[in-house]
């Protein structure tokens, strides 16, 4: 059964994963018992606070703006600190704390100050990143990747625990109890990671050169990874790519259980069932489509992915009920949004982890995550206006982004051949 299962590229790469990798990746699908059983409620919880659309957009805000600052200096952080400390350290303060945060909360500046603890995120979103891929073998970044999106994916498994408990105790009560689970859970994360993990070659190496140098020093440092930047316009395209995937995301994620309960009329118990669709479906497509892509030839799958997700957001607001029909079109919806969700946002990571030099990785992503939050910033603001004014139009605005990122793609190809 094993010489079977290990025919296909993807449960291989599983199996053979060994160290860092291994540590990342098996701990992963901890998400899917502790946030990701939160994030089918979240936004719809902050309206059970008397919160408006607009409200909802100021703290979306807030949370891209907080980790715009994270993300700027995340690379002096990690390369003083190292990437096993800096995992620990700070995935603790920006999801335990805001996950006790959120189970307590009262209203709006409760939710301001957890934006602002959750923002942190973008430390261990490069610190993570570089624990995971530094030592990793190079010819498997793809799968890897692959591997942590199922993981995150399989909180599918565990979805229906949230309607359970919303359809028994209503709407904050249950969501109260779910955080507090989740700043069990992730906690539990947290260590049984920083045990069973290393710091990396490169991390050491980085932590003893940067042993005597200020952190005026360490930022000024920065140069150096801006002059690789503007070098490659391999790493360009991916920081395009990045951003563009980045306020897609984002606006789907805040404003889709708004548009399902407030526009289409989902009931709130049902609310978790759609995205629980969506992760198997994501599953899936992981084993009979994604693990066929070559990391050599990114260039249709690409297209394919803003294709999906252009088709996914036409279909959204063509919703105007819960009839037949309506949830007809959801499920076909949540299938076109599961592949591109899912083809993007495996490239979107395999390409930075292709481009970027190694020896810089640390400022380069620091630099790049810095990037995107500075461009997003204002768009969940954005998005609460336009929410405001019709829940249809911040899906409107992500189509225009998905096409932004096919020009974006044809141009960089198109460089690339001659």
């Amino acid at each position: 059964m094993k010489k079977i299962l290990m025919k296909h590229p993807l449960l291989r790469t599983l199996f053979e994963l060994r160290g860092n990798p291994r540590a990342c990746v098996y701990t992963e699908p901890m998400w899917g018992l502790s946030i990701n059983l939160c994030l089918p409620y979240a936004t719809v919880y902050m309206l059970t606070f008397g919160m408006g659309d607009v409200q909802v957009g100021i703290v979306t805000s807030i949370y891209m703006f907080s980790q715009m600052i994270f993300a700027f200096l995340s690379g002096a952080i990690i390369d003083k600190m190292g990437r096993r400390r800096s995992t620990a350290i700070f995935d603790f303060l920006a999801w335990s704390v805001p996950c006790l945060i959120w189970a307590f909360s009262q209203g709006f500046w409760f939710f301001v100050v957890a934006a602002l603890f959750n923002g942190m995120m973008k430390i261990t979103t490069v610190s993570w990143d570089c624990l995971l891929v530094e030592d990793a073998p190079k010819d498997k970044i793809t799968h890897i990747y692959s591997w942590v999106i199922i993981a995150g994916n399989m909180s599918a498994l565990f979805a229906p625990i949230s309607s359970v408990l919303v359809a028994k105790l209503t709407m904050a009560p249950a969501i109260r109890i779910l955080y507090i689970n989740a700043f069990i859970v992730m906690t539990a994360k947290i260590l049984i990671l920083n045990r069973f993990s290393t710091e990396t070659a490169v991390g050491k190496i980085r932590r003893e050169e940067t042993r005597s140098k200020s952190w005026s020093e360490m930022l000024s440092g920065y140069k150096s990874a801006l002059y690789k930047i503007r070098g490659s316009q391999g790493t360009i395209f991916a920081i395009i790519i990045s951003i563009l995937v980045e306020i897609v995301a984002m606006l789907g994620m805040t404003f889709w259980q708004i548009i399902a309960s407030r526009r289409i009329g989902v009931p709130d118990t049902l609310l978790p069932i759609f995205p629980m669709v969506r992760s198997v479906l994501a599953i899936v497509l992981f084993f009979t489509v994604i693990s066929r892509i070559r990391q050599a030839k990114l260039k249709w799958p690409l297209y394919g992915g803003f294709v999906s997700l252009i088709i996914s957001g036409l279909l959204l607001i063509s919703i105007t009920n819960t009839d037949v029909w309506g949830y007809v079109v959801l499920s076909v919806s949540l299938i076109f949004d599961a592949l591109g969700g899912a083809v993007l946002g495996t490239l979107r990571e395999s390409l930075v982890a292709i481009h970027v030099d190694p020896v810089e990785r640390s400022g380069i992503m620091a630099i790049l995550q810095t990037t995107v939050m500075m461009v997003s910033v204002p768009f969940g603001y954005i998005g609460g206006l336009l929410s405001d004014i019709s829940r249809v139009l911040p899906f409107v605005l992500t189509i225009v982004l998905l096409m932004l990122g096919i020009l974006a793609t044809t141009v960089f190809y198109r460089k690339a051949a001659y």
